[in-house]
């Protein structure tokens, strides 16, 4: 089977996060990466959003497919960061639109601490955002696990 190759892009308040709970969360195929439980992947791209409004974005998905790229994945602090990056649905439609490649949303679990706040701050009450954070919510142990 051949390795499917896979880019994780971060909101750039977290510019300088060395990725752990994001490799983490590869490794073990929790969180969004559950999805790849039955296949080889390898990371092939890792980069920031380019800060607001997401200028990296209009370049940085092609560089990934260079490198064999086919799904990006949008890190999980792109959904916890407060507020939660507002440009994500634009994102989503662009890089497959422009590009070709799948979009997800997520990387690894919504931590506890994360998922508490914004569950008593009521910020993923839209569709949109509900639909987000569905293969990142995991459950309170592995939450807990990822604080």
């Amino acid at each position: 089977m051949e390795k499917l190759k896979i880019g994780i892009i971060i909101c750039d308040r977290y510019r300088s996060c060395g990725g752990g709970k994001c490799l983490r969360s590869l490794r073990n195929r929790e969180g969004a990466f559950h999805i790849y439980k039955d296949q080889e992947i390898e990371l092939a791209g890792y980069t920031s959003c380019g800060g607001c409004p997401g200028g990296n974005i209009e370049y940085a998905p092609e560089e990934m497919k260079k490198n064999g790229v086919s799904h990006v994945h949008f890190a999980t602090g792109m959904l916890v960061g407060y507020p939660p990056c507002p440009y994500m649905e634009h994102f989503e439609r662009f890089i497959p639109e422009k590009y070709g490649m799948k979009v997800i949303m997520g990387t690894h679990p919504i931590p506890q601490k994360y998922f508490l706040t914004h569950q008593n701050l009521n910020t993923w009450n839209t569709p949109y955002l509900r639909l987000a954070v569905r293969e990142t919510l995991s459950d309170e142990k592995t939450r807990k696990s990822y604080d």
